[in-house]
């Protein structure tokens, strides 16, 4: 595997899990409702972690100056090796401000979400590809800039019928076996024909995954980040990636 992804897990899932995964990514830190700061700062990681700050609290009213002041310390203590700024509330002008901010205060690099990194230099983090793009053109808006780059195993499904094709989404739970393989979208799909449709099935296994990766390296992405909760049980993806750090059963 060219890239080792870090796994995102919740402050429960540190807490809980004996031994960590190598990367580990913490996703317990919010904008806080009672002050202008953050809450729910890791105390003990992994060295080399990263620290995710998402916005499930919306920001409002949150001062930069206190954020970076809480984080920087923070930082340096656990010998975080990046964090992931993973905004997904579009249209709000603090966090494309504090993400600017952010990006050039804190001690090591700052990725943000696609919506907020446009008119930044610092790297972007950016969503799945999905299972019928080429990643080539998925990631070519971007050339040019550092990716970071989410993994999942969702795919989707394509059903054509005489009055055209509709998509729709099909969850990680699906876990399909078999099918055909596209090396050209590192995805599997699986094809299903009545009187008047086709529905085509298109996902990801854990090779996929790996190949996608391979390729992504060739294109600027430098890091990876997926969800524990989805890819940790899942051989032969992790037999690289899982336990070998001990727990600090401390995220919050």
């Amino acid at each position: 595997m060219a890239i080792r992804p870090f796994l995102a897990m919740t402050a429960a899932e540190i807490q809980g899990t004996e031994t960590l995964p190598p990367k580990t990514a913490c996703m317990a830190c919010h904008f806080s409702p009672y002050s202008t700061g953050l809450s729910n700062l890791p105390k003990a990681l992994p060295p080399g972690s990263m620290v995710i700050l998402d916005d499930i609290t919306p920001i409002h009213g949150h001062d930069s100056e206190t954020i970076a002041a809480q984080l920087r310390p923070r930082l340096d203590a656990l010998k975080c090796s990046g964090v992931l700024l993973d905004f997904q509330r579009p249209g709000y002008e603090e966090a494309e401000l504090l993400a600017g901010r952010l990006s050039e205060a804190l001690p090591c690099p700052v990725g943000v979400s696609a919506l907020y990194g446009r008119g930044l230099t610092c790297p972007v983090f950016l969503p799945p590809v999905p299972p019928d793009v080429n990643l080539a053109d998925y990631l070519a808006p971007w050339q040019g800039r550092e990716i970071w780059l989410e993994l999942a195993l969702d795919g989707e499904t394509i059903t054509l019928t005489p009055a055209g094709a509709t998509t729709a989404p099909l969850p990680p739970a699906a876990q399909l076996l078999g099918g055909h393989r596209d090396e050209k979208l590192h995805c599997h799909y699986q094809i299903h024909t009545d009187a008047d449709s086709a529905r085509f099935t298109l996902f990801r296994t854990p090779e996929d995954l790996d190949e996608l990766l391979v390729e992504g390296e060739a294109l600027g992405v430098t890091r990876a980040i997926g969800l524990y909760q989805e890819l940790h049980g899942i051989p032969p993806f992790l037999t690289c990636l899982l336990y070998t750090s001990p727990s600090p059963r401390d995220c919050s």
